[in-house]
């Protein structure tokens, strides 16, 4: 059944428009056509009151939400609680990502997300494995236990055939790069992050197929004179993904602004980094047997170590905008088209236009979100 979406004020590729109505058919949008098209009159119409419709926010940084933590329960139901929490904040595209753990919770999680695909579990793209393959001078709340270079058997799990996107987080100073090499090479988003690499170590592992940088400028070496260090690398890199947490404590917006200006339109993303208090009435929750407490908005061990945020997408948006100075649509491009393209799905999603899957959002004048649909529904 074709639908017709009117009303509002869309976000298309080319700007902003409030002359469109959006046609979708099934999973996808069939149209963008003027609002006064015979073919809108002939078809079901939602009115959308003059609000905003944009893309669907996609995180590639999704740790928990609804109260449940993916490590803690690495399954089908948990991806569910995860999506539709997240949902509620715009968020139709995500990858579930497990911290660092035993071999045998990521053979969990590979294994639920496989399924979760084949079920067709709204907004789930695939999975981010952050870790554990990281360094331990900057292993923030990850538990170093777990930390060790990648063997020939999990080399194989993580390279053999599968579906959707797989995305690993490692520190080039603690994997050689014959491995990062390997990783990509089997179809893998390779980001480095939770490193204590130099700025050479970095560039060879960028050369080797380093797509990207987790988190940018947290857990990482940071960027000096005389020593450029991690930051430093992603950069000056013109063909690398930054994610970064827009939530006003994991760094300073000043910070933020420096690495809009350095990188190029296009390259840096949104994402929320977010944990279990994120949709849930709970603001604490356990991570490797540890009690994490969120309050005004922020995540941390009782030592004051951040823990992953509270932050979701709609937030981070509505964040870029008031604390970096961006206007909307780039903030909104930076939570949905910029990350489809990282993650190979520029083709796909991140857009409004004839063909996209239709993952759209609705947000009011204050930017919160109305409505959603995930593939048309």
């Amino acid at each position: 059944m074709t639908t017709a979406l009117t009303h509002a004020r869309v976000l298309t590729a080319h700007g902003w428009r409030d002359d469109l109505a959006v046609l979708l058919e099934g999973e996808r949008i069939a149209d963008l056509l003027p609002s006064s098209d015979p073919r809108v009159r002939s078809v079901q119409q939602h009115d959308l009151g003059g609000a905003m419709l944009v893309p669907g926010f996609i995180d590639v940084q999704v740790n928990g939400g609804g109260g449940v933590l993916f490590n803690e329960a690495p399954t089908v139901e948990t991806l569910r609680r995860i999506g539709a929490a997240h949902r509620r904040f715009g968020t139709t595209g995500f990858l579930p990502t497990l911290i660092s753990d035993r071999v045998e919770v990521m053979r969990a999680a590979l294994a639920a997300v496989a399924q979760a695909l084949s079920e067709g579990v709204p907004g789930v793209l695939g999975i981010h494995l952050e870790g554990p393959y990281l360094a331990p001078a900057r292993k923030g709340v990850h538990d170093a236990r777990y930390f060790h270079a990648p063997g020939r058997d999990e080399l194989a799990l993580l390279c053999a055939p599968h579906r959707g996107v797989r995305l690993v987080t490692l520190a080039p100073d603690q994997v050689p790069l014959a491995d990062i090499g390997a990783l990509v090479a089997a179809g893998l988003i390779v980001c480095a992050g939770h490193t204590a690499a130099d700025y050479a170590t970095t560039r060879a592992a960028l050369d080797a197929g380093v797509r990207g940088f987790t988190h940018l400028f947290n857990a990482m070496t940071p960027f000096g004179s005389r020593e450029p260090g991690v930051v430093g690398a992603a950069l000056e890199d013109a063909g690398s993904w930054c994610g970064i947490i827009v939530d006003g404590h994991h760094v300073h917006p000043a910070s933020l602004r420096v690495a809009i200006a350095a990188k190029p339109r296009g390259k840096l993303l949104l994402v929320t980094d977010a944990m279990p208090p994120v949709g849930a009435d709970d603001p604490t929750y356990v991570l490797n047997g540890e009690t994490i407490t969120a309050k005004d908005g922020i995540c941390q061990t009782a030592r004051g170590v951040l823990a992953g945020s509270a932050l979701d997408m709609a937030g981070a948006v509505r964040n870029a905008v008031q604390l970096l100075g961006l206007p909307l649509d780039e903030a909104v491009r930076m939570a949905s088209t910029y990350p489809a393209e990282f993650l190979g799905l520029g083709e796909s999603h991140g857009r409004i236009a004839p063909g996209y899957r239709a993952d759209l959002v609705v947000l009011d004048d204050e930017y919160r979100v109305q409505r959603s649909w995930i593939g048309g529904r």
